[in-house]
């Protein structure tokens, strides 16, 4: 029985967390949209849910909480988490300022890899969350209980991104104009933005 309810907590958490639109979302969903093929978007799913998977692993072993007890690593990846984020939006809204659909450039395999990376494993917010929910509530459970609830989160990840990815392709196969792909590239500057300097509080914080 303690099995099932961590599977059912572990999957509740797990979408709870994961669908709001953050920046690791919207880049997956512009990705998605600008890639004509489906396999296209592949390195960016995969890398994502491999993301997630590291995360979460890591704060249910409780490593999570050691790594950010080093100040100098800490700070160290906020910092390069910071230029990412400056340099991720104002690509977007670079994007996002294009006239024409055909001024789109989808990212390449390589690209999406470490832009992903950068969303997902930079990303304070979901280190944070992935840490305090995730990880402070695998506390309560352990053995194969602890272990299915692991599972269960990871699972509603790689799910999530590839459900999210097809949604929005099969977008951007019908947005003809362009209208969708700006909008959301737009928001997703925005958020970013928003997003680096947050973190930039957070690294004046550290060090002051």
């Amino acid at each position: 029985m303690d099995v099932f309810y961590s599977i059912i907590n572990g999957f509740i958490l797990g979408l709870g967390l994961i669908m709001p639109l953050g920046m690791q979302n919207i880049f997956i969903l512009n990705q998605s949209i600008d890639q004509k093929n489906f396999k296209n978007i592949l390195p960016c799913i995969i890398t994502a849910s491999i993301c997630d998977t590291f995360l979460i692993t890591i704060s249910v072993l409780g490593v999570s909480l050691l790594i950010l007890e080093l100040l100098w690593l800490k700070l160290t990846l906020m910092i390069i988490g910071l230029f990412f984020l400056l340099y991720i939006s104002y690509t977007n809204w670079n994007i996002a300022s294009s006239k024409v659909r055909s001024e789109f450039k989808a990212y390449s395999a390589k690209k999406q890899i470490i832009f992903t990376i950068s969303v997902s494993i930079l990303n304070p917010h979901a280190i944070t969350d992935t840490i305090i929910v995730i990880g402070g509530n695998s506390i309560q459970y352990s053995g194969t209980a602890k272990l299915a609830y692991t599972l269960s989160c990871i699972v509603v990840a790689w799910f999530w991104f590839f459900g999210l990815a097809y949604a929005g392709n099969r977008l951007g196969k019908l947005d003809k104009t362009g209208y969708y792909i700006k909008l959301l590239n737009k928001i997703a500057a925005i958020l970013i933005f928003l997003t680096a300097l947050y973190l930039a509080k957070q690294i004046f914080n550290e060090i002051f």
